[in-house]
């Protein structure tokens, strides 16, 4: 249960990051409102795929 909620939160944040990305460079999911929101999120998915990554390491197979 707990490895699936790891895998669940990375894929959140591997789409959202995927999201914001494509906002800084197309503009096209969020209209490109701002970069600074653009480049905070890519830093805020960035850190929770390596947290949830690291935890996902740690539960035995």
């Amino acid at each position: 249960m707990l490895k699936g909620l790891c895998w669940g939160s990375l894929g959140v944040a591997a789409l959202m990051t995927l999201l914001f990305l494509l906002d800084l460079f197309t503009g096209f999911p969020f209209g490109g409102a701002s970069t600074t929101l653009n480049i905070f999120g890519i830093i805020a998915g960035a850190i929770i795929i390596y947290l949830s990554w690291d935890t996902v390491r740690e539960f035995p197979p």
